[in-house]
């Protein structure tokens, strides 16, 4: 199964735009590191920048994210709190 391959992980990735001051947003990916970047980058306007921010969830944040019944190889944009 193909959908398997992207992990039941969370990711947390972390984008700015290429404009000064650049404007950041933070994305979660339901997918492993590496594929996390290529899911958020095709999601974002182009010439964007993206790291993978390495963070260990909290229980209430792992439950609210699972929450979102994300599927593997899904984002989410997280709204600024």
């Amino acid at each position: 199964m193909m959908a398997e391959s992207f992990g039941n992980s969370f990711t947390i990735v972390e984008v700015a735009s290429d404009d000064a001051p650049p404007t950041k947003q933070t994305w979660l990916a339901l997918a492993k590191p590496r594929q996390a970047l290529t899911l958020v980058l095709a999601a974002v306007p182009e010439g964007w920048t993206a790291q993978v921010v390495p963070v260990v969830l909290t229980e209430s944040q792992q439950r609210s994210f699972e929450e979102l019944d994300l599927i593997p190889g899904d984002v989410y944009r997280i709204d600024p709190e």
